[in-house]
């Protein structure tokens, strides 16, 4: 039966991938790239030589529409996002929904493996029985409502952040909990690069933390938790 594979790769480390994984790229048709150029260093360090094709959210209809001709033709085909799940604040959702939605007898099949949400949150510290996950702030409307979820919410908040808005959004953040809803001092976890080789985690009070990243190289991506 055809199939798409729906294929996490690392975050960072390329030693972070499953075994399952390697050989489902290996045996593919084709694999679905958010990034050629960045899926090419993982395929390389693993001599995997297959063709690969660039998906992205920004992927016009009439490439898209190959695809799907693809797997009518009974092509396998994997998905990968340049870092972590596809799907998950990566693209994917979309070319999954019109696969399953239009192909019956095409399996969509998921390679789990690394992603900065349960990777963060494993080392949190914080309960993670029940949390809430955001994504990446809005940048620029409706930033308001988003800081305002943060703050009501009665579990643990994750999200994710680029370097050029973590100060800005965690000084927003500690306005709408300590101002806008006067909560207590609470208490966060800040991850950066993580997995790769510089990675650091802040803890501590939401002013200690912007303070250690103020004095800190601001680099990479950022995942962060609101404690509760």
């Amino acid at each position: 039966m055809r199939t798409l594979y729906i294929v996490s790769t690392p975050i960072g480390n390329l030693e972070d991938i499953s075994i399952r994984a390697l050989r489902i790229l290996k045996e593919v048709d084709l694999i679905l790239c958010e990034d050629t150029r960045v899926t090419k260093k993982l395929l390389d360090r693993y001599q995997i030589k297959k063709p690969t094709l660039s998906y992205h959210q920004h992927t016009k209809l009439t490439k898209v529409n190959y695809i799907l001709e693809l797997l009518k033709e009974g092509k396998n085909l994997a998905l990968v996002s340049d870092s972590g799940t596809p799907g998950v604040s990566d693209p994917g959702e979309k070319l999954i929904n019109l696969v399953a939605n239009q192909f019956r007898n095409v399996k969509i099949i998921p390679i789990p493996g690394p992603s900065a949400v349960t990777a963060a949150a494993s080392i949190s510290g914080f309960p993670m029985d029940k949390f809430l996950f955001l994504g990446f702030p809005p940048t620029k409307r409706k930033r308001k409502k988003f800081f305002t979820e943060v703050a009501k919410s009665k579990y643990p908040v994750i999200f994710y952040e680029s370097p050029y808005r973590i100060l800005k959004t965690l000084n927003e953040l500690k306005q709408t909990l300590t101002t806008n809803y006067k909560l207590p001092i609470t208490q966060i976890v800040v991850c950066r690069e993580l997995t790769k080789k510089f990675e650091t985690i802040y803890r501590g009070k939401i002013e200690e933390v912007i303070k250690a990243i103020e004095r800190d190289k601001i680099k990479g991506e950022f995942v962060v938790i609101v404690g509760k």
